[in-house]
């Protein structure tokens, strides 16, 4: 090369690295970002990363198939129902706009689903029919003070006549005594008779206790001049004689408060193998984030929420039965927050571990214990760590259900507080004093922390945030596995999207988990731009499944009764440690009361194994489950469904 030629080529050489480090300075910390992410994304593809930490994929729906998941719920079909309602969208409850969708993890399809009603924040549990029993959602949205136009609230109907009930129709006016301000029903309501009452011993007549309706009314006309400020009686406009002078209304304070989400009575069960919805008999209240929890009869519990005038319902819980499909009150009363975690235990009674999603006085009903429903008795659990802040807070029952032991998971404070919790919390109530202790403790406060029951006893706990609804750009893309037998929280691969509200996740009968929804509030750091909601699902796929084989399981029977005992295929029955029943998951709202992974007994056969199923329909409650088998590594089967009757 001739000299000339090489001082060309220095200088082209030389301009080329002045360029390249002028980018470099004004671009340092993009390129810097762009290298460590494409390093980042190399080191959690790596198979021995994998198989130590697991993997996370997004899904993404096409465009005209994306929902506002609120509720998922796993059927017996292996498909996931899918439920948004109006997705927290008033423009979508104006509309009449309600979405469900039934989406196939294995084979990817999405289909829609007609909604009859907006099952927004509606209550769930898995039937014995196989079926999903839906119940409650929203009537009307929230009106945040400042927006409230008319003064409005309670008025509680009184019906002094035993001898019928009065029925007012919508548009009842009621005009006070006192203030002299007219108030206008918005709906109508059945006041049942009084109750006549009798001295006990002398059987002599004392006095009528009367019947009550509960109903929102407003004022006619628009401003602060027709607010009231103080209890007072009211003339019910329209009736004559005797009836006007039996039934009346008494309300307190009417005014431009906020106006809380008022619930539904509607009730359906959702079928499985039809796919569609079928309406049932209404509940006897109406309920906006009502908790739903399978009994060992069979029967389901439903209970708490907000009701038809958007208070929390005054402590009035029923019971639905199958068989008829109708709803019945059940023994006195009791009040919990909405979205309650209540769970049956083995002896018929129901542990509430004090996790709850809000709405309700901050005094009532937020202490955990042990309920005996037929008795309506209440024995508190004592020891809980920030028992302030148990809003949002996750609750699951570690596996397996026998040991009856309790993981509390972080939680926050009342309302739009900006406290969380660190804590986790652990009781075992076999214990004849139950308490609650410390567990590990989390790496930052948690609300809604998302956790699923896992095959091989170990459980997953996922997201959250540090703030309400992940205000300050505060969500947690950490994951966790939590070992019962060590105690130990260990860190795994880290969610590639951030949960907090209307999130929740659901076990799948291959082993891995998906995830859903997610409501934030804003979008920035500074709260300054609204969020839209999380339509992706994300699918963790657990270390487990990154290994050389699993155990196969196959044949069987479909149905295994309490007590009895089946035998099922496996080409690696010697390998085999484990057999778990592990009921599928209906999640909303952190809440989820239906998880639970069951401990079976089994032998090993010539060809595979015989499970027995344990006796106690407490423990086992009627309906389908996924068996799942284990190794000696840890690594599950594919479920086979079983129904248990």
């Amino acid at each position: 090369m001739k000299d000339g030629a090489r001082r060309r080529r220095a200088r082209r050489l030389g301009i080329t690295s002045v360029v390249v480090l002028a980018l470099a300075g004004m671009n340092g910390p993009w390129l810097y970002r762009f290298g460590t992410d494409r390093y980042h994304q190399y080191t959690i593809d790596k198979p021995e990363y994998k198989a130590a930490n697991g993997h996370w994929d997004v899904v993404q729906f096409p465009k005209e198939y994306r929902l506002n998941t609120i509720h998922a719920a796993l059927l017996h079909t292996g498909r996931v129902l899918l439920v948004a309602g109006s997705g927290n969208n008033q423009r979508n409850f104006d509309a009449k706009k309600f979405d469900t969708r039934i989406w196939d993890p294995v084979k990817g399809t999405i289909k829609k689903v007609p909604t009859p009603a907006d099952l927004f924040c509606t209550g769930h549990t898995q039937l014995a029919n196989g079926n999903l029993l839906i119940a409650g959602g929203t009537k009307r949205y929230e009106t945040l003070k400042g927006d409230v136009t008319k003064a409005g609230g309670l008025m509680v109907v009184h019906n002094e006549n035993p001898d019928k009930p009065v029925t007012l129709p919508a548009g009842t006016a009621f005009t006070g005594k006192e203030n002299g301000r007219t108030f206008v029903s918005k709906d109508p309501v059945l006041v049942p008779r009084a109750k006549k009452v009798f001295d006990r011993k002398t059987g002599a007549f004392l006095r009528n206790d009367p019947g009550l309706g509960r109903i929102y009314v407003e004022a006619q006309r628009s401003g602060r001049r027709y607010e009231t400020g103080t209890q007072d009686n009211y003339r019910v406009r329209g009736l004559r004689g005797a009836d006007a002078r039996n039934t009346y209304g008494i309300a307190q304070k009417l005014a431009l408060d906020k106006k809380d989400f008022q619930g539904i009575r509607d009730a359906y069960e959702f079928d499985p193998v039809a796919e569609r919805y079928i309406k049932v008999d209404p509940m006897n209240e109406a309920r906006w984030y009502p908790t739903l929890t399978t009994l060992g009869d069979g029967t389901v519990l439903g209970l708490s929420g907000l009701d038809e005038i958007g208070q929390l319902v005054p402590g009035k819980n029923e019971v639905f039965d199958p068989e008829t499909r109708r709803w019945h009150y059940t023994k006195g009363v009791r009040q919990f927050p909405t979205y309650p975690a209540i769970s049956l235990m083995q002896n018929g009674k129901l542990f509430y571990s004090g996790s709850n999603a809000g709405y309700g006085p901050d005094d009532v009903g937020r202490d955990p214990g042990v309920w005996d429903l037929r008795a309506n008795t209440f024995t508190k659990v004592p020891g809980l760590s920030d028992p302030n802040m148990m809003e949002t807070s996750g609750t699951v029952l570690l596996p397996p259900a026998q040991d009856e032991k309790y993981l509390v998971i972080g939680g926050g404070g009342v309302g739009e507080s900006r406290l969380s919790s660190r804590r986790t919390r652990l009781v075992d109530l076999k214990k004849p004093h139950p308490r609650f202790v410390d567990g590990p403790l989390l790496d930052k406060g948690t609300r809604y922390p998302q956790s699923s029951i896992l095959p091989d006893d170990t459980v997953l706990v996922s997201g959250g945030s540090e703030d309400y609804r992940g205000r300050s750009d505060s969500n947690i893309l950490q994951a966790r596995i939590y070992t019962p037998g060590t105690g130990r929280f260990d860190r795994v691969a880290d969610p590639l999207v951030g949960r907090n509200y209307h999130s929740g996740s659901i076990l799948l009968p291959d082993g891995r988990v998906m995830f859903f929804g997610s409501n934030s509030l804003y979008a920035d750091k500074a709260n300054t731009k609204p969020a839209p909601f999380e339509q992706r699902i994300e699918i963790y796929t657990p270390p487990y499944l990154y290994r050389d084989a699993r155990p196969s399981l196959s044949g069987g029977p479909r149905t295994i009764a309490r007590g009895g005992s089946a035998t099922f295929a496996s080409a690696h029955a010697s390998s085999i440690r484990t057999a778990r029943l592990i009921r599928p998951s209906a999640s909303t709202h952190v809440t989820d009361v239906d998880q639970r992974s069951i401990a079976l007994d089994f032998t090993r056969t010539g060809k595979g194994i015989s499970v027995t199923v344990p006796k106690n329909r407490n423990l086992v409650q009627s309906g389908w489950y996924m068996l799942f088998v284990t190794d000696d590594q840890g690594t599950p089967s594919k479920a086979r469904w079983v129904k248990v009757p």
